[in-house]
């Protein structure tokens, strides 16, 4: 029997029962005004503190997704294989308007092409900073990116693998995307953070943390700073085909004490096959977390694959439009939140979103869980 943990949710219900009876009887369901929030709050679960399962560590939850035709849900941990090797949980996930639900129910560790686990950095060999996941169509395996690491000469990559977290291939990621030379390339751990598979499993987006040296500056308290370039992978050859720029927000909040703040984009999720939800998280010493949702259509946005360097006039940006501010959502704290996917359809048809934070394995942040029903 599996060590587990199974958390109900604080619950917010804002439909009466006459007026779930009213959605159910093939009326229309409410849209939000211009302005409004899509996301209405069901529930929040957290995990304990360094929750132990099978000998490893939950933490660290960078990248969340779930697959409908098989109820699979996948979460990896950001763990360089310090703590324990490098891997991936597999979940049970309930979720209702009563609130959801959340039970660690496997442990994959996540194996090279020599098949063997990523080692630690330390040790030498090829290290690995898990960073997003996706489930492939059917369950039949895994995509997942790693930032990569500047100081051992990894680059940020692109990996499929089997739910038993065995490697099955790496997908081919442009020179423009590996660690160059100083003022050119990735900023060291502002790389591949988000992760998103379009509906029919054919084209995967990953998005940049920050911009690239060379596209500009990372945000400040005045500045978006420069974009953060998005690049569509073909599933099937493991080649970009296409990429586009975002421009993320200046820093929303001031830092109170020493250690400064920051800005950049820790998520991505296909609404379908070219609209795109991207999360932004801010973090602001003495202030806490911000976390916006904003939407894009990827269609908007000019190629800019083939631009060593994005020149301002060069190039349009995604144009995006707000979804939600997490401040107003009424959860009971804001932490770094890094994962983000589809949950199951509730009973009046909506999807449900959900999101998870990554604790840093540590003890003043927490593993939360937050389902949300998405009012489109």
């Amino acid at each position: 029997m599996p060590i587990s943990a199974f958390f109900l949710s604080r619950r917010r219900l804002l439909f009466t029962a006459g007026a779930a009876a009213l959605a159910s009887c093939a009326q229309p369901l409410p849209r939000p005004v211009a302005g409004e929030s899509r996301l209405r709050l069901l529930g929040e679960a957290t995990l304990p503190h360094k929750m132990q399962f099978e000998g490893t560590t939950v933490g660290g939850l960078s990248g969340i997704d779930f697959d409908p035709d098989t109820n699979t849900w996948v979460a990896i941990s950001d763990d360089r294989s310090e703590l324990q090797a490098a891997r991936f949980y597999t979940l049970g996930v309930d979720i209702s308007e009563r609130g959801i639900a959340v039970q660690v129910q496997g442990v994959s560790t996540l194996r090279g092409a020599d098949g063997q686990p990523y080692p630690r950095r330390r040790s030498g060999g090829e290290t690995v900073d898990p960073e997003a996941i996706r489930l492939l169509p059917g369950a039949r395996g895994v995509l997942w990116t790693s930032e990569g690491d500047y100081r051992v000469g990894a680059n940020p990559s692109i990996t499929e693998a089997g739910l038993d977290g065995r490697f099955k291939r790496s997908f081919d990621t442009p020179p423009l995307l590996h660690f160059g030379k100083p003022g050119t390339g990735p900023r060291d751990n502002l790389t591949f953070e988000g992760l998103a598979l379009t509906p029919d499993g054919r084209t995967a987006w990953v998005a940049m943390e920050n911009a690239l040296q060379q596209d500009g500056a990372e945000p400040s308290l005045h500045s978006g700073g420069g974009a953060c370039r998005f690049t569509a992978f073909d599933v099937a050859s493991g080649r970009a085909i296409r990429q586009v720029a975002y421009q993320p927000d200046a820093i929303p909040r001031a830092p109170k004490l020493p250690g400064g703040a920051d800005n950049g984009v820790s998520e991505i999720l296909m609404l379908d096959e070219n609209r795109m939800l991207a999360l932004e998280r801010s973090f602001a010493f003495g202030t806490g977390m911000s976390l916006r949702i904003y939407e894009i259509d990827v269609r908007q946005g000019s190629d800019v694959l083939q631009q060593e360097r994005l020149h301002a006039g060069q190039f349009t940006a995604a144009p995006k439009q707000p979804v939600a501010d997490f401040a107003q959502l009424g959860l009971a704290r804001l932490d770094n939140t890094e994962g983000m996917c589809w949950g199951p359809r509730l009973a009046n048809g909506r999807r449900t979103l959900v999101t998870v934070s990554d604790d840093n394995f540590n003890a003043s942040q927490v593993t939360q869980f937050a389902a949300f029903e998405y009012l489109d």
